[in-house]
């Protein structure tokens, strides 16, 4: 059955409803058949080879330091610590909301009618996304605003009558993002899918940790200008047999004192299960395995090892989750190549995780499970809050927007002293498996 996402009365909510653009099953099939929705007048899809061989494009442990990092959570759980929120645009146009359209019937062309499929406006106006539909910020903005519908759209049609808030935030110094957040529903106890479209200048601060990690900045009068974007979601079910899931992709651009402008790619995703199921971890390893290697047989060892290394919790001796892939400083061998490759990783967000969740998410399961999901929770709590630099970052910043730095936090979590799982149990069965991580596909 096909559903979109219909919007309700006049209030900021978004819920599963039969029908209309955007539908779940065709977005599907286009994802299965590698069909790239692009914006009008860019070339069609091609594989791309050599990506990740660049001077910066490392597979050493950068996990996106300084604002890097924190736009490693641009779409709220960092970057959206810039911005004022305010109420999405889920109210009649008599409130003065900006419309999708250019408001006439004849304006109306391809842009328009893909972008009323989003949860909301793009961040930069439609006329100056028309004016350069070949930028990759252009391509960039609308990847990440139809990767946070189609992945609100999937949840809903799973969690059967939720509702997701819809808060648009700007940022006085440039730019804005949108947030989108279910809580509490039948089957996710939160989930939130956020993007950020920023600008302006960075902070000395900013730029001093960019050029300890190798990045050489040369600024004009201590300015250098800087637009960045991204999508990121954390997901959380109800039940211990589901798994939690964190994905985001981003696009960094600085432009130096000369004119030279430095450009990257950043992102990931990851699976944080509170049982092992082999077959889980095998499927949604092989779809990430299976993106990346349109792009490069190289790529997916590659990002597996750095997201195992990056999500480490050092005072515990375990990863949080079973990894997934992650990488930063993606800027070789061209920018459209490295788009291109990012463009595969968010198509296959909703293949690699959604089909678990319906598979898990009306398992029984047992108090002790439940207690046990808890206690998982709480090292993902202590994952964000210790190490966790974009986290980090944004905490430290000031104006910053609480809510939507620790959006991905979970409702619930709990902590016991000196807990430990039975021997031989199937808590200690995961524990191995996040103390030694493996190799779940080849």
């Amino acid at each position: 059955m096909a559903w979109h996402l219909g919007r309700l009365s006049a209030g900021p909510c978004w819920r599963a409803a039969r029908g209309g653009c955007g539908e779940l099953r065709a977005w599907s099939q286009r994802c299965a058949a590698r069909r790239i929705c692009r914006p009008p007048g860019t070339a069609g899809t091609e594989q791309s080879r050599g990506l990740g061989h660049g001077p910066t494009a490392r597979g050493g442990l950068w996990p996106g330091t300084g604002l890097a990092a924190a736009l490693a959570g641009l779409a709220g759980l960092a970057a959206a610590a810039f911005g004022h929120v305010q109420r999405a645009e889920m109210v009649p146009k008599s409130s003065g909301a900006r419309s999708l359209s250019l408001g006439k019937p004849e304006e109306e062309d391809e842009l328009a009618r893909r972008c009323s499929c989003f949860m909301a406006a793009p961040v930069t106006d439609l006329r100056e996304l028309r004016r350069r539909p070949g930028d990759v910020k252009t391509k960039m903005e609308l990847l990440i605003m139809e990767t946070q519908a189609q992945v609100c759209q999937a949840l809903a049609q799973v969690d059967g009558g939720a509702t997701f808030s819809v808060d648009r935030w700007e940022r006085k110094e440039g730019g804005g993002g949108i947030s989108c957040v279910l809580q509490d529903g039948h089957v996710f106890e939160k989930a939130g899918v956020n993007i950020s479209v920023v600008h302006g200048n960075l902070s000395e601060e900013a730029a001093k940790q960019m050029r300890s990690r190798g990045k050489i900045l040369k600024t004009k009068d201590g300015k250098l200008p800087f637009s960045a974007m991204g999508v990121s979601s954390v997901i959380h079910p109800k039940n211990p047999h589901a798994p939690t899931f964190h994905f985001n992709y981003r696009y960094f651009e600085v432009e130096e004192a000369d004119g030279n402008k430095q450009w990257w790619f950043g992102g990931g995703c990851d699976l944080t299960p509170t049982y092992l199921n082999q077959e889980d971890a095998v499927h949604f390893h092989r779809t990430l395995k299976e993106a990346c290697d349109q792009h490069g047989p190289d790529l997916y060892p590659k990002f597996k090892k750095w997201c195992d290394d990056y999500f480490f919790i050092a005072h515990r001796g375990e990863r949080r989750g079973i990894g997934g892939i992650f990488f930063d400083d993606l800027d070789s061998p061209s920018k459209e190549d490295v788009f291109r490759f990012v463009q595969s990783c968010a198509q296959a967000v909703v293949p690699s995780y959604i089909p678990l969740v319906k598979k898990h998410c009306d398992d029984s399961f047992t108090p002790q499970e439940k207690l046990w999901q808890q206690l998982r929770r709480g090292r993902y709590v202590e994952f964000n809050l210790v190490y966790d630099r974009g986290t980090k970052f944004g905490l430290f910043t000031p104006g910053s927007k609480i809510e939507s730095i620790l959006m991905s936090l979970p409702l619930t979590a709990r902590w016991e002293y000196m807990h430990s799982p039975s021997e031989n149990s199937k808590e200690a069965e995961i524990l191995e498996v996040l103390r030694h991580p493996r190799d779940w596909v080849r």
